[in-house]
């Protein structure tokens, strides 16, 4: 077998190419979950020595950049920028949707994981997503209308955050977003191609959502317009005078059940709203080579599933070819080994035994890696048996797949303190409810749709006050010596975990830079088909893996990977996703 190695000498160009001949063409996934991309921008490596953000779009990135020009904080920035988004990306994150914040503390050098989920209603019942039979509903019952949205954490997360460790004041924060909401901003082309192809999936089936979507004509708001949202400005202005009090227990709060019950009846209560607590969770880290990956623990599988690809390949001397396709063989082999631990074992710590400990633990690592042949693909994976799992509970795997509809932010100040956020509504425009100017997620159809199979329970099934499983990978990586080398993280759905150890791999295997990391094109693998991002320029890596007996599948994997590396004499190096608006900003 020959493995086909990657030249990074010209894969920018080959991912233009390939790509942009290819943004007709979308997944089912996608096809139920619009997260459009528009085409591919070619981004050059951004350098700066004072601080970065990488957002995903550029006037909410430039949000970011004024308040560290000022002297803010990362999580000043943070604040600036996600009210920015909920305008310029509302398809992606908002208000209405949730979070999970990392957070390192240069001065103390510590780490912080904030877990700012949605939360399912105390009303809930397990046949939330079933019919009479028993089966689960269609698809678009599941995810379109009230009966899917959780209660929102972005804003109460934010502002525990900023409490601990903003510096300027929270309602200055929110200026950016009310002048724009209230001036006007320009329809970006990802943003009106969303609209496009979600009106005819449930996007026009609720007025106030329709209305603010169409033009005056009735069309999809055209890349180019002008836009004002003047409910949002108007919510910010309460919110600034208020703080989130008025979201959760306010006129807001009373806004939102309603729009939510009018929808689906006695959905959510003004009570599940006002019950809503952020929950500061020790940080997961694996080891990689010399360095450890950290991120956000459970109910988030992205730190676990990222640590365990990452700590599979740990087993493995790096592909001395760079990227070739026994590289990506290794790789996609790995993903299924840990999707498969994922799909059984990871929920919300709160309500179920998650072995933290054992699915990271070396020796376990070691095993699943040795299952690993480099001259054929194994079939589905199972889940293994981590050594410090809880005998007496029995799962039943679930391999539902989060939908893609996020966004993320990574930022590091002057002081040397990093944000790396992961914020998102679930699939594209959410439940497509709206309200006060911004959508309501449709996070609670990341639950498992049926409880048990088989008399043996699902871990991610629903439960009141549970919050549901996620792939967000909001990831800080630290060397030997404890300090901070990378920032990353990605949007994509189930895929997220792919996309953000492929390119930690990249990186710190091959020292590619965050930019050729982002930009290279993803393979992965879900316990399934491995998938490889469509256009010519993996054909070759297709046919050596079809040869080792994969089930090759080309996808249309739009990520938004967001990444910045901090070199070992302070200058900070920025990559954004070609697939996306993103751009780094930095001094």
């Amino acid at each position: 077998m020959i493995y086909t190695p990657l030249r990074t000498t010209v894969f920018i160009t080959a991912l233009l190419l390939s790509v942009q001949a290819s943004q007709s063409a979308t997944t089912d996934t996608e096809s139920v979950a619009p997260e459009q991309g528009f085409g591919v921008m070619d981004k050059p490596a951004i350098f700066a020595n004072r601080f970065m953000i990488v957002a995903a779009h550029p006037d909410a990135a430039k949000a970011g950049y004024e308040v560290l020009v000022k002297g803010g904080s990362a999580v000043d920035a943070a604040v600036a920028t996600q009210m920015v988004l909920n305008l310029v990306e509302p398809q992606s994150s908002g208000l209405g949707g949730g979070a999970f914040l990392v957070y390192y503390d240069n001065a103390s050098r510590t780490l912080h994981t904030f877990d700012g989920r949605e939360t399912a209603p105390a009303s809930i019942q397990a046949d939330r997503f079933l019919d009479t039979d028993g089966n689960p509903l269609p698809w678009w019952q599941r995810i379109t209308g009230g009966g899917s949205v959780g209660v929102p954490g972005t804003l109460k997360l934010l502002e525990v955050v900023h409490q601990r460790f903003g510096t300027l004041p929270f309602d200055s924060l929110l200026e950016p977003a009310i002048h724009m909401a209230s001036e006007g901003f320009t329809v970006s082309p990802r943003m009106s191609a969303s609209i496009a192809d979600a009106s005819d999936k449930g996007l026009m089936d609720f007025a106030t959502t329709r209305d603010y979507f169409l033009d005056a004509a009735g069309e999809p708001l055209a890349a180019g317009s002008r836009q004002t949202n003047p409910e949002f400005a108007n919510t910010l202005q309460l919110i600034a005078r208020h703080g989130s009090s008025v979201f959760y227990e306010g006129e807001i709060a009373e806004d939102i059940v309603a729009t939510i019950n009018a929808s689906r009846a006695d959905s959510i209560s003004l009570d599940d709203l006002a019950n809503y607590r952020v929950i500061e969770r020790p940080a997961v880290c694996a080891a990689f080579r010399t360095y450890r990956v950290c991120g956000m623990g459970p109910p988030s599988s992205g730190a676990l599933t990222v640590g365990q690809i990452l700590g599979i390949l740990n087993h493995r001397a790096p592909s001395e070819n760079g990227p070739d396709s026994r590289f990506i063989h290794r790789f996609a082999e790995a993903g299924k080994l840990a999707y498969a631990d994922r799909a059984m074992y990871i929920a919300d710590s709160d309500f179920v035994p998650v072995p933290v400990t054992g699915l990271l633990d070396p020796d376990y690592l070691g095993q699943r890696a040795a299952l690993i042949d480099d001259h054929a693909a194994m079939p589905e994976a199972t889940a293994g048996q981590p050594p410090s799992l809880n005998t007496l509970t029995a799962f039943q795997p679930d391999n539902h797949r989060d939908l893609p509809g996020t966004s993320h932010i990574s930022i590091i100040d002057e002081s040397g303190n990093i944000v790396s956020m992961t914020t998102t509504i679930e699939s594209g425009f959410g439940s497509r409810l709206m309200t006060h100017g911004f959508l309501l997620n449709n996070e609670l159809t990341d639950f498992a749709a049926i409880a048990s199979e088989d008399g043996e329970l699902k871990a991610n099934r629903i439960e009141p006050g549970k919050r549901p499983r996620s792939s967000m990978a909001p990831s800080i990586v630290l060397d030997a010596a404890g300090q901070p080398v990378l920032i990353a993280g990605s949007p994509g759905g189930s895929r997220i975990i792919n996309y953000v150890a492929k390119t930690l791999a990249l990186i710190l295997d091959f020292d590619m830079s965050p930019q050729q990391a982002v930009s290279l094109p993803h393979f992965g693998n879900r316990n399934g088909a491995t998938e490889l991002e469509e256009g010519p320029f993996l054909d070759n890596v297709a046919n050596d893996l079809t040869a080792l007996g994969h089930q090759v599948k080309r996808s249309n994997m739009n990520s938004g990977l967001h990444v910045i590396r901090i070199h070992a004499d302070g200058r900070l190096e920025g990559g954004a996703d070609p697939r996306r608006e993103g751009v780094a900003l930095g001094e």
